[in-house]
């Protein structure tokens, strides 16, 4: 009985941590909005203030932690290899399109197009692997796209509720996002998730840096500002991250992947709250078709695993 409490307690444990991590995502999307919005950073300067900052504190963090094993990721021309396109077309891309769609457009828009990885990861099953789609897949791609459609159109073919721009970074975040799950995949048997975090980020920052260095045209920042970089500094990469990892100790990646929902709720309620978003019921209608089909998409993609395996 003991056991099997003590088992119901760290469970319970994971959907929290999972779920804060998730809600954590959603609140560095708003805070995103403000900074660029109406504080007014230039991207460049952010993107490179805000991988800077994170690389610094997770490698801290890790090399506390893990000591000199921190290095371990670089044992290999084919690890090396991989963190650098983590780095690059998983990180610095991914964290470049978000904050670009966002500035054009709004956190809530740009969150649902993110939340649209998992499909692409379908997708490129398809392209690239020659997998062939089953039925089911056919009608989550449907949903998603009318989920969009609503979110993007408001129902109006004739307009969209946010910029072209933003409409195009905003997938490339998705598609982005989709490449920041599965390149780092190769490394995650050897290393743990917070040191290649960290060095991917460094690889992000050093990119950025060479843009813009982070110590050259420092915009003026009042008390806003400053509190909107650090803010999406801790909310955007150390606590959502710090969360995940902790979160996989006590539960399953299914559950995990399934609270991921709660992102682009917590933006939506968020947005409206404190940036004064006007969302109507077809954007809250599409939103909803797009997360119950990357639902539908990650329960089907479950019991397939589970068939599999037995």
């Amino acid at each position: 009985m003991k056991s099997r409490t003590g088992k119901m307690s760290n469970t319970v444990k994971g959907i929290c941590l999972a779920a804060f991590a998730s809600t954590s995502w959603g609140v560095a999307g708003v805070i995103t909005q403000y900074v660029s919005q109406n504080v007014g950073i230039p991207a460049s300067w952010f993107l490179s203030a805000r991988t800077t900052g994170a690389a610094i504190v997770l490698l801290l963090v890790s090399a506390i932690i893990y000591g000199k094993g921190i290095f371990s990721v670089f044992k290999s021309w084919k690890s090396i290899m991989w963190l650098v396109l983590y780095g690059l077309f998983g990180l610095a891309a991914n964290m470049g399109s978000f904050y670009v769609s966002i500035q054009t457009g709004n956190a809530a828009a740009t969150t649902i197009l993110q939340y649209l990885s998992p499909l692409f990861i379908l997708l490129g099953g398809f392209v690239f692997m020659h997998k062939k789609p089953m039925k089911m897949d056919i009608v989550v791609f449907a949903l998603a796209l009318a989920g969009v459609f609503l979110s993007i159109t408001k129902g109006d073919i004739s307009q969209l509720s946010i910029p072209m721009g933003s409409f195009f970074w905003g997938i490339i975040s998705g598609i982005t996002a989709a490449l920041y799950v599965v390149l780092p995949r190769p490394l995650a048997h050897d290393n743990s998730p917070i040191v290649v975090l960290g060095w991917g980020t460094l690889i992000a920052s050093l990119a950025f840096n060479i843009n813009h260095p982070v110590w050259t045209n420092v915009p003026h920042l009042g008390m806003g500002g400053v509190l909107g970089v650090c803010g999406i500094i801790l909310f955007g990469t150390l606590l959502t991250f710090s969360s995940l990892i902790y979160a996989s100790r006590f539960t399953s990646s299914e559950v995990i992947s399934l609270l991921d929902a709660i992102q682009p709720v917590a933006t939506f309620v968020l947005s409206v709250i404190f940036l004064h978003t006007h969302i109507s019921w077809v954007e809250v209608l599409g939103a909803v078709l797009v997360i119950l089909a990357v639902y539908i998409l990650q329960y089907v993609q479950r019991h397939k695993n589970q068939e599999e395996l037995l």
